[in-house]
């Protein structure tokens, strides 16, 4: 991955799919794989989410975007991995906040409860968002299950 180049990876299930594509052509001054699904046909999240959460979690992309239905079943499935920190983002709001605070580096947005210009929104906010650090950098540690507590 170049250094300090944004990276994308973006996936979901059929549900997603439209979004996916739409987000696809909004995100053009961002390298972005399409992890699929590649047609509207019914699918399972999960053969989806985990390769992009792999290569997230492994440093191939700087984050990772899912989208589903609700985004319940991606963002549980990405979270399955100990180097992600999936939000599910309804607004724009909670976009920023899951950076800010969580440091998420996988975005997960719920298509059939946003518009499309929503679903930019919430995008463009999450990749434009930083982390704080500081006070939230500690709870942030403290996230993965091999954490001593």
């Amino acid at each position: 991955m170049p250094e300090n180049k944004i990276t994308i990876a973006i996936g979901g299930d059929h549900a997603g799919f439209e979004y996916k594509e739409i987000l696809k052509k909004f995100l053009i001054e961002y390298e972005v794989k399409d992890f699929g699904p590649y047609a509207d046909d019914s699918v399972d999240y999960p053969d989806f989410a985990h390769p992009l959460a792999n290569a997230v979690e492994n440093n191939e992309f700087t984050y990772g975007i899912l989208l589903c239905g609700s985004a319940n079943g991606v963002a549980i499935t990405a979270n399955k991995h100990q180097g992600i920190r999936a939000g599910l983002c309804w607004e724009k709001e909670v976009a920023s906040l899951v950076r800010k605070h969580n440091n998420a580096n996988v975005l997960c947005i719920p298509a059939r409860f946003v518009s499309e210009d929503e679903a930019k929104e919430i995008t463009k906010t999450f990749l434009n968002t930083a982390f704080e650090g500081g006070r939230h950098q500690n709870r942030v540690e403290k996230i993965s299950c091999e954490t001593n507590f």
